[in-house]
């Protein structure tokens, strides 16, 4: 129905095959969901991807979230060249890990200590394991539809019932570490109670995207997430936030300011790096203080700290501090957006459900709200493809997965914006 030409990229992808599993080094870029073939880029600059056939693109996707002020931005690239022209890598402490530990500290709300690693991943599990020993217990719980990174204690598939054992999700994690993972809905605190009252004692912590972002963009119900908090203390079980997607985007005290509740420890990563591969996960100091080499657990990593990762997110975090007033523009250009779609989905009487926070949105066509993982599935996946397929080849780039959230960029502009509704009008009216 809509074509893009993409001839070099159809190439590029043939070439990566043979090379790479898939062609591609994360699999949501190979474009399974959607069909077809995915573009290669060339650069970004400001809102805008330029790819390898030399089209271009609005850019919805932000690189997952961390391009918060936009592609190459001046600042970022300045403290980046200024670094590299000292050295690239060090292995040995730099005052800059300082510097970033101190602003991270001082902007996030109850983080008194934090380690910074290389991934949310690394970030996500680490903190597991810091839990894990500090607790002296080894069962966690996690949620449907969360994803907290590719380490073993979370890919796992959800089952049903609030006391369902989990199933591996993936061939590589063993069923010992399956059974150490409890699973709930989210939004279903019930289920979290039966899980706390069967596993009595034994759960070490409870980790949790306090804003969803990786089955759309889905926000935690009335006080879903205040009860969460009660019952981890009740229960002496560390509340883990996952907000390597929402720290730092929603706010500079990302969902923890944005929902007005303080996590045990935090895990972050996209904004903090400025665009660089980076992660970190911090909280209290009698728990952050367990970590080697003050306490018994060990983690570690020769790249972590990496002094051109922290010279960007040093520049992204002070950029952001000094210019709060950005959190207001994402969340109105977010805001127009939707009203836009909204607008255009009624008239068409198509089923829909749009979710959003402040630079956050998705979009599901679903006539149910999506609250988890179940309804987020919901959706009718044969309007995603030719909904995204169409978008893409009116210069829009979306998420190519129906259950990934858009991140907005504050270098988009309303003309952009105007452009994406009118590209979305003429789609939807042919689909």
């Amino acid at each position: 129905m809509f074509k893009l030409i993409n001839e070099r990229s159809k190439k590029l992808f043939e070439e990566a095959k043979k090379v790479i599993p898939g062609g591609v080094n994360s699999p949501v870029r190979a474009f399974q969901s959607v069909g077809g073939t995915p573009v290669f880029i060339n650069k970004a600059k400001g809102a805008y991807l330029f790819d390898e056939d030399q089209n271009r693109y609005i850019d919805f996707i932000s690189s997952w979230g961390p391009m918060i002020i936009g592609h190459a931005h001046p600042e970022i690239l300045k403290a980046v060249k200024n670094q590299v022209e000292n050295g690239t890598s060090y292995g040995i402490p730099t005052e800059l890990e300082t510097k970033m530990a101190s602003i991270v500290t001082s902007l996030a709300p109850n983080v008194d200590k934090v380690r910074f690693v290389n991934s949310g991943t690394e970030a996500c599990m680490s903190a597991i394991r810091l839990a894990r020993g500090y607790t002296k217990r080894d069962k966690i719980i996690k949620f449907a539809g969360c994803y907290h990174g590719h380490s073993d204690s979370f890919l796992i598939q959800a089952g049903s019932g609030a006391s369902t054992f989990g199933v591996p999700n993936s061939p590589g994690v063993t069923k010992g570490t399956a059974l150490d993972t409890l699973l709930a809905n989210y939004n279903n605190i019930e289920q979290v109670e039966a899980l706390f009252k069967e596993f009595k004692d034994q759960i070490a912590a409870l980790i949790i995207e306090p804003i969803a972002g990786n089955m759309g963009c889905v926000l935690p119900q009335s006080d879903f997430i205040f009860k969460i908090r009660e019952l981890c203390t009740q229960n002496n079980t560390v509340l883990v936030f996952d907000e390597v997607m929402t720290g730092f985007r929603l706010a500079l005290g990302g969902a923890q300011e944005v929902l007005g509740i303080d996590a045990d420890l935090v895990t972050y990563g996209k904004v903090i790096g400025g665009g660089l591969p980076v992660g970190a996960f911090g909280g209290k100091k009698e728990i952050m203080n367990f970590l080697a080499p003050d306490g018994p657990v060990y983690q570690a990593g020769t790249l972590s700290g990496n002094p051109i990762a922290m010279s960007a997110g040093y520049a992204m975090l002070t950029h952001l501090k000094a210019n709060k007033n950005i959190y207001e523009s994402l969340d109105q250009k977010t805001k127009y957006l939707r009203k836009g779609f909204e607008a255009i989905l009624n008239s068409n009487q198509l089923p829909y459900y749009i979710n959003s926070i402040g630079s956050m949105i998705s979009l599901h066509f679903t006539n149910i709200p999506v609250i988890d993982f179940e309804s987020a599935k919901s959706g009718d996946n044969s309007y995603f493809k030719n909904f995204f397929h169409g978008m893409l080849a009116n210069g829009v780039y979306l998420p190519p997965s129906a259950y990934e959230s858009y991140f907005l960029n504050d270098a988009i502009s309303y003309s952009d914006i105007d452009h994406t509704i009118k590209s979305f009008e003429k789609i939807i009216s042919k689909i």
